[in-house]
């Protein structure tokens, strides 16, 4: 017996140490030194360069499947089958990020992108890119900047993902199961060399350009967003950047800064998109259709769409409805039909805002203030995601990780590169400390972080450079009954959030780049 006990107690070790090493490794720091400290201001506005172009990163689907139950998500235990297209004996999924596990993508309804603006004005150089994605995780925008050629001459490059809901899966939680990576490694190096050599065409396009800026403040877009968790405070407002050929007025390039969750298919699409942002880009460009007749002319060049403040959350949800622009027909089923006219919506308000020019440069220039940050790694979920190696977030620190935050000035306007889903009362204002918190305090993160901004033209970029989560204030923190202003429910972000320091921690080090360029 005692040989027994003797002998379970050396298995009982040994996996402990196996397990322990299998943390270690993957918790190790893929990029050990890396840190950035960029502050580089530019007061003179001269003539201004910009390229832009785009690459599609869309996965090529050879295996489909068959579902047994309809219920959209693959589980061989309830029936379901592949089908072997490419006969290798495994089935080749690509796994739609967003809502939920097992939902392997059936077919393509509209290609996901790397689409990049790079800009010049004579003293540096930058690239800005807009990736179709759920997040792109920090480590892998490092990647990326590290395979950017120096012959380009790339002061600083900022990712930013759409957030789409309807992309594959580049984070690692969405595969098939809560213990398998969803992110194929080829698929991402694919994305990696896609992106990179959009952004060598980019460069390769450059050319004298006029920037005009424009924005749509009056809150018509207020009915498109549901706010899902109090306090009600909705990140209204959509920011434009139109680039045109400084020779001929021809557009090259437009902007869209606009905060809501690409998830209008909800979650029983089984087909890559990009979600409402396709739409708004189809329109921007092409111009904004009704059937087969044009309705509204678009501005031609390449559309870029950036996600804002969509923490909160911001969504297009299934009980909201949205209308048709044109027949007025009511949308609130998860449909491509929503879709589109959520997209049209927002591609209208922003081509009658460009018509009304709100200030057009014919010089300009460039200011760059980004830093690394290392905020604290509380949540236990990911802690364990990432040691098991379903999310490869790395730690330089004990229990920290790596992200970073940035502003970048262009003329009148300032662009701010936030690492998540930041909550809209962190950037305007309305934070609360209702009953039922978690931290007996009142709230921390004031002023609103609009209040330091004083550039005329405000673009709050959110999932830029990483996807940290939800950044969330710390009085409207809350983990466990009684719930927030005493609700029956629990809430949510929370667990898809670093912790309860890191929307204190993100609006100070936000506050910090505004302040060194102001």
């Amino acid at each position: 017996m005692k040989r027994i006990f003797k002998w379970l107690g050396m298995f009982i070790l040994l996996a402990v140490v196996v397990v322990s090493c299998i943390f270690l490794y993957n918790w190790r720091d893929r990029h050990p030194g890396y840190s950035i400290d960029v502050k580089f201001e530019n007061k003179s506005p001269s003539t201004i360069r910009a390229g832009f172009a785009k690459k599609p990163i869309t996965p090529t689907i050879v295996d489909t499947w068959n579902d047994a139950n309809d219920n959209n998500k693959y589980n061989e235990d309830e029936g379901d089958t592949y089908n072997d297209n490419n006969n290798n004996g495994k089935f080749d999924a690509f796994w739609i990020a967003g809502m939920s596990n097992a939902k392997p993508a059936q077919g393509v309804h509209d290609d996901v992108w790397s689409r990049v603006m790079v800009l010049d004005d004579g003293k540096s150089r930058i690239a800005m890119i807009a990736m179709d994605a759920i997040g792109f995780l920090h480590g892998d925008v490092i990647d990326i900047r590290n395979r950017i050629p120096e012959e380009l001459g790339i002061d600083y490059t900022l990712l930013s993902s759409t957030h789409t809901h309807e992309s594959n899966d580049l984070v690692g939680i969405w595969g098939e199961n809560e213990f398998n990576s969803g992110v194929d490694p080829e698929m991402m190096e694919y994305v990696k060399e896609q992106t990179v050599a959009a952004v060598i065409e980019a460069a390769k396009n450059v050319r004298p350009a006029k920037l005009v800026f424009a924005e749509d403040l009056t809150g018509n877009d207020a009915p498109l967003i549901k706010d899902t968790r109090k306090p009600i405070v909705k990140a209204t407002g959509i920011h434009l950047m139109q680039v045109l050929d400084a020779e001929n007025d021809k557009t090259l390039g437009t902007l869209i800064n606009w905060s809501n969750h690409p998830e209008t298919l909800w979650s029983q699409n089984l087909l890559i998109s990009s979600d409402f942002p396709h739409y708004v880009r189809e329109a921007i460009e092409n111009g904004v259709y009704s059937g087969s007749e044009k309705m509204e002319d678009g501005l031609g060049g390449m559309a870029l769409y950036f996600s804002g403040a969509i923490g909160g959350l911001m969504a297009p949800h299934p009980s909201i409805s949205i209308p048709d622009p044109f027949t007025g027909v009511e949308y609130a089923e998860p449909t491509f039909e929503k879709t589109k006219a959520l997209g049209d919506q927002i591609a209208l308000m922003s081509l009658d805002a460009l018509r009304k020019k709100g200030d057009t440069l014919t010089t300009s220039n460039i200011s760059v203030r980004a830093k690394t940050i290392f905020p604290d790694l509380d949540n236990i979920t990911f802690k364990i995601a990432s040691g098991i190696g379903l999310i490869k977030l790395g730690m330089p620190e004990y229990f920290k990780t790596r992200t970073e935050v940035g502003a970048i000035r262009i003329g009148p306007a300032l662009f701010l590169s936030i690492p998540g889903e930041i909550y809209p009362e962190l950037v305007f204002g309305g934070i609360e400390a209702p009953e039922g918190r978690e931290f007996d305090i009142q709230p921390l993160e004031i002023p609103p972080i609009q209040d330091f901004i004083k550039d005329k033209y405000k673009f709050y970029l959110g999932l830029s450079n990483d996807e940290i989560g939800y950044i969330i204030p710390k009085s409207e923190w809350d983990t466990g009954a009684p719930y927030l202003y005493n609700d029956v429910r629990d809430t949510y972000g929370e667990e898809n959030s670093l912790g309860p320091e890191t929307g204190p921690f993100i609006y100070k080090s936000l506050v910090e780049v505004i302040n060194d360029l102001q």
